[in-house]
Formats: structure tokens, C-alpha cells, sequence
């Protein structure tokens, strides 16, 4: 990898895999990408930015050619709530979308494209417990629907174009220096900032609603493992399952009051929880481990720890 292009780089994921892009590869090396959200002051001085539509393909061709990219990390998409509410705009951009980046991979021949999936690819019937990689792919999201497309669309570049495409299937993702973007797992995100800040947080799913989720370092550790992977290795390419961690609302709470004893949560279940009861409660990820030797690093309560620590440094 020489030249790397970052979509949908402010985003919740984007904007801390760029910054460790960068550590790694060097500031000029590694271009950002946002559609029209500005980008962070340290994002843009930091190395080179650009305004860019995924649903136009020469807008990203044109940044291919100009930077001379050989690698895509194809992070741009319409999150799984925000999806719901207009799912069309979620098909366009997460569909038509990746087609437009796998077609410029095709056509400049770029030697890596980087596509996450989700655990929004499954659906009610699939195995809720230990879910295999191998399983019934029924999501009832139009971002599942668009993330099995993508698993598949992946697949497809690799076997008959030879584009080297590849994905994991991310769980709940957990940051502190981004605010969650639309997704059904943001409670996750937000009651740590509630918590500091108000000492109480209103969750919208069930107290014993479980689900996996990932600590972000780990999320860009498994990105970025799986982008330097020996592809011959690899049995599979785009429909990695990668697992952390499983808990559930209430435990979350319990993680953050023994920091913050007077902290009260409420569950006021809305939308979402018929999308989060949809979803796994914890993954099979033996292949990823077995496949390119994928370990995680963070569990609830190292997490919980850091995240509170980063947080009440960030909101002092």
C-alpha cells in the first residue's frame, strides 16, 4: 500500500482510521474523503482532504487518478436507524456506492479494496447465540439488505475480476471521539457522555437487550490486520465475523456506576428495538482468528474504563 483513499472519513470509524493511517503510512500518503460534513481541524491540516459523492463514480475516479491511489478503504454509508427512516437514500449510497468503488478498482486496478460489513446482515432468523459465518443472511434493515449485497458484490469483484476486496462484519461500535452517526447500537456511545455529563441517561432499548459490540481500536486493529493479511490465507474475503464482546444495556449501566455511583439509566424502548432484537447476541469469529489472526484487545470493563477516562477529559 502506497497511496490509500479513506470514504466516508468523517465519519465514527472513518475519522480514527485515517489518523492511524497516517501514523502508519504517513500524512500525504493517505487521503480523506467526507461528502459534506466538514472534517476536523487536525484531519484536514494533517494531510491532503477531499469533497467526494460515492453515488457519482467519476468524482471517484478522479481522486484515484489525481493521488494515485492503489488502496480503498470504503468506509461512506447510510447507518442502520437513519436507514430505516429513508431507506432509499440508504440503498443509493450503500449500494450504488460500493458498485462505483469496486468498479474503479476493476478498471485502475487497485490492489486492495477495504469494504466493512455489518451484524446487520443477519436477521431474525439467524442463530442468535455463537452466530456462524456461515448462516442464514435474512436482515429486515435496508442496511442489512445493502451489507449482504455488498458481502456478495465483494465476493463476486474477487473470483471475476481478481479485485482484492475484503470485509468484516463489525458488531456495535464504541468510541470516544466520535459521535455516533445514526446507528441502532449509538445508546452504547451516548450513555457515557450522558453519564459524565448528567449523571443519567435515557436508553431506547431494553434493559436486557444483548448485543456484541467493539471497542474503535480494536474495530480499526481488525481493518487494518485484515488489510495486511496474506491473501492466500484467506478462505474467506468480505463476510468476516469479528467478535469482542457481548453484554447487554443493563450491564453497560452497571460497568459505568461503578465509576460513577449516583448514575441512573431509564429504558424507553422505541424503533430500534425491533432492529437490535433482529440482531445476534454474540459471534463466531473462529475464522477471522484462524484466517489472519485476529485477537481483540478490549472487554467491558477495560473499556468502560478507558472510555470514561478519555471522555471526562474531552468534556472538562
Amino acid at each position: 500500500m502506497k497511496n490509500i483513499l479513506v470514504t466516508g472519513a468523517c465519519g465514527q470509524i472513518g475519522s480514527e482510521l485515517v489518523e492511524k493511517l497516517r501514523e502508519k503510512y504517513g500524512n500525504e500518503n493517505v487521503v480523506a474523503a467526507g461528502h459534506k460534513k466538514p472534517p476536523a481541524e487536525k484531519m484536514q491540516n494533517a494531510g491532503p482532504f477531499e469533497y467526494i459523492d460515492v453515488v457519482h463514480k467519476e468524482e471517484i475516479a478522479n481522486i484515484v487518478k489525481r493521488y494515485d491511489i492503489d488502496t480503498i478503504y470504503h468506509m461512506a454509508a447510510i447507518l442502520s436507524a437513519v436507514g430505516e427512516q429513508k431507506p432509499q437514500l440508504a440503498f443509493n449510497v450503500n449500494l450504488i456506492g460500493l458498485y462505483n468503488v469496486l468498479e474503479v478498482g476493476r478498471e485502475y486496478k487497485l490492489e486492495r479494496i477495504m469494504v466493512p460489513s455489518s451484524i446487520a446482515a443477519f436477521g431474525p432468523d439467524t442463530p442468535k447465540d455463537n452466530t456462524p459465518n456461515e448462516t442464514i443472511l435474512r436482515p429486515t434493515t435496508m442496511y442489512g439488505v445493502t451489507k449482504v449485497a455488498g458481502e456478495l458484490l465483494g465476493n463476486y469483484y474477487f473470483y471475476k475480476y481478481g479485485v482484492d476486496v475484503r470485509g468484516v462484519r463489525f458488531p456495535g461500535i464504541i468510541s470516544s471521539e466520535t459521535l455516533p452517526g445514526g446507528g441502532t447500537t449509538d445508546y452504547a456511545v451516548a450513555i457515557y457522555y450522558e453519564a459524565i455529563k448528567n449523571k443519567r441517561y435515557t436508553c431506547f432499548v431494553r434493559e436486557d437487550t444483548v448485543l456484541p459490540m467493539m471497542y474503535m481500536p480494536d474495530s480499526i486493529k481488525a481493518l487494518m490486520d485484515l488489510s495486511e493479511a496474506d491473501v492466500t490465507r484467506l478462505k474467506h474475503h468480505c463476510d468476516f465475523n469479528v467478535n469482542a464482546m457481548s453484554f447487554s444495556a443493563g450491564e453497560l449501566a452497571a460497568s459505568i456506576k461503578k465509576y460513577i455511583p449516583e448514575f441512573t439509566c431509564e429504558y424507553k424502548p422505541d424503533y430500534r428495538q425491533e432492529i437490535a432484537d433482529s440482531w445476534p447476541r454474540s459471534l463466531d469469529d473462529s475464522a477471522a482468528r484462524d484466517e489472519w489472526g485476529w485477537k481483540p484487545e478490549y472487554d467491558l470493563p477495560t473499556m468502560t474504563k478507558d472510555m470514561l477516562e478519555k471522555l471526562s477529559k474531552k468534556l472538562r
